[in-house]
């Protein structure tokens, strides 16, 4: 591709980030067939498949690359842009976390660049599995994760580990581990799954019990709704410190298997992108992560 297209990115750019054709239509003010027309133009200009048309649509390897490029570009041009009180100068930041340091320490990190309104930010939830994938792909900036894999182009910098209790209501543990967290007794209870990506009950199952077979599970992806449903007795699982320490003192749950936890370390993965805006949002989270995790 011998000059770069920047129409056809931000085409390209939008039916990534709207998952259709006829939302990234809408969002560029301009008709679906124009936006398939651009990426046709820029496909045929890198000689290759950008997107697959599927629904909703993905990138290829190639598409990531320059979806990748185009928000960069966005990014430089907006700190080199920067008008007070224009709205359309202001920069888009977006970054995917786990959902329990999106529930725990997060907004203390983000206040700062957010309280002012001079930056806009997208924070994306995913499992700390999974969330490196959206940076591989282009669609963040920066990635909380528990990846170790590198990214070329970007720098990955230790934030600490979350340490996380197996924990129940009294008497859930009552009823279903009368005999404490046996190979048995988790074969019956049900566990209280974030999604089908959570895999925390399963690792600490393993590791306690020996058990590594099928259990029973609920699935509620919502990090306060998942404390709430444990404290009901509606199922047990893993819950941070920080979000179980006041319940645990208080006596309305109790640890499963005491003395026992989960440790799991951060990363912050980031493009090598220097903007006041970037540096000030690296420099914020990691210094309040290395704050809360251990």
């Amino acid at each position: 591709m011998s000059r770069v297209d920047y129409r056809g990115l931000a085409a390209l750019d939008a039916v990534i980030d709207y998952g259709s054709f006829d939302k990234a239509a809408a969002a560029l003010a301009i008709t679906q067939s124009a936006v398939s027309q651009r990426i046709r133009m820029l496909e045929n200009s890198a000689g290759e498949l950008l997107i697959v048309r599927s629904q909703p649509p993905s990138p290829t390897e190639a598409g990531q690359r320059l979806i990748a490029h185009y928000r960069q570009v966005r990014l430089l041009e907006a700190a080199l842009d920067k008008r007070p009180g224009d709205a359309d100068a202001r920069p888009e930041i977006a970054i995917a976390v786990n959902a329990d340091s999106a529930a725990t320490w997060l907004q203390e990190a983000v206040t700062p660049l957010m309280s002012n309104g001079d930056c806009m930010l997208q924070i994306r939830l995913d499992d700390q599995d999974h969330t490196l994938t959206m940076l591989r792909e282009g669609r963040v900036f920066g990635c909380v994760t528990s990846e170790t894999a590198q990214v070329a182009g970007t720098t990955v910098t230790a934030l600490g580990a979350m340490r996380y209790f197996c924990v129940a209501s009294p008497a859930f543990a009552a009823r279903w581990f009368p005999d404490g967290m046996t190979a048995q007794a988790v074969q019956h209870a049900p566990v209280m799954n974030f999604d089908r990506k959570d895999m925390l009950q399963t690792r600490f199952i393993a590791q306690h019990t020996g058990y590594t077979g099928r259990y029973p599970h609920h699935a509620l992806s919502s990090s306060d709704g998942y404390v709430r449903f444990i404290e009901a007795g509606l199922g047990y699982g893993m819950l941070p410190i920080q979000q179980c320490e006041r319940q645990l003192k208080q006596g309305t749950l109790i640890d499963l298997a005491p003395g026992k936890w989960l440790d799991v370390p951060l990363l912050w993965h980031v493009w090598d992108i220097q903007t006041p805006f970037t540096r000030a949002l690296s420099d914020n989270l990691i210094a309040t992560a290395r704050k809360w995790l251990l």
